[in-house]
C-alpha cells in the first residue's frame, strides 16, 4: 500500500508507522506503538547487560629473586583471581645487573605457570619488553 494510506491507517489506530527496512524497494514499514517498542528494547538490553561478566586483568608482580613463601602467597592470590574468572598478568621488573640474567626470570615465570597449571592456562608465554617480562594466564575452562 502507499505510504499515505499506511500513515492514515496508523493514525486511525492511534499507533506509529515505523520503517523497518528503509533501503528496501519498496520500503518495509510496520504499524506499532513506538514508545512501547523502545521501552521493551531498553529493558531487553538492560537484562542482557546484567547477565554479562566483565573479565578484568589482575596483575601479580614477582621479583627477580623471590623467596618460596612470597612465591606461594602470590600464587594463592593469582589462584583466587583466576577462580573469580579474571585473567592474570604476571610481571617481573629487572633492575640493574638483573637484566643480564633474564633466564632466571624466565625460570621463575615458568615455575609460577606450572604451580597454577590446575587453575590456569598460559595465554601468552613469558616475553621480555624492555626491562620487564610479562606473561598472561587465563582461567581454565570448566
Amino acid at each position: 500500500m502507499s505510504a499515505a494510506q499506511a500513515l492514515e491507517l496508523a493514525e486511525s489506530k492511534d499507533l506509529d508507522l515505523v520503517k523497518i527496512a528503509p533501503n528496501a524497494v519498496p520500503p518495509v514499514c510496520k504499524i506499532m506503538d513506538y514508545g512501547k517498542f523502545r521501552f521493551e528494547q531498553a529493558k531487553r538490553e538492560k537484562e542482557a547487560r546484567k547477565n554479562q561478566h566483565v573479565i578484568e586483568i589482575k596483575e601479580i608482580r614477582l621479583s627477580f629473586n623471590i623467596d618460596t613463601h612470597d612465591f606461594q602467597t602470590k600464587a594463592n592470590h593469582a589462584r583466587k583471581f583466576l577462580k573469580d574468572g579474571n585473567k592474570v598478568k604476571v610481571s617481573i621488573r629487572f633492575r640493574g645487573r638483573e637484566l643480564g640474567h633474564s633466564e632466571i626470570g624466565m625460570e621463575t615465570m615458568l615455575r609460577f605457570a606450572s604451580t597454577l597449571e590446575d587453575a590456569a592456562t598460559v595465554e601468552k608465554q613469558p616475553k621480555m619488553e624492555g626491562r620487564n617480562m610479562f606473561m598472561f594466564l587465563a582461567p581454565k575452562k570448566a
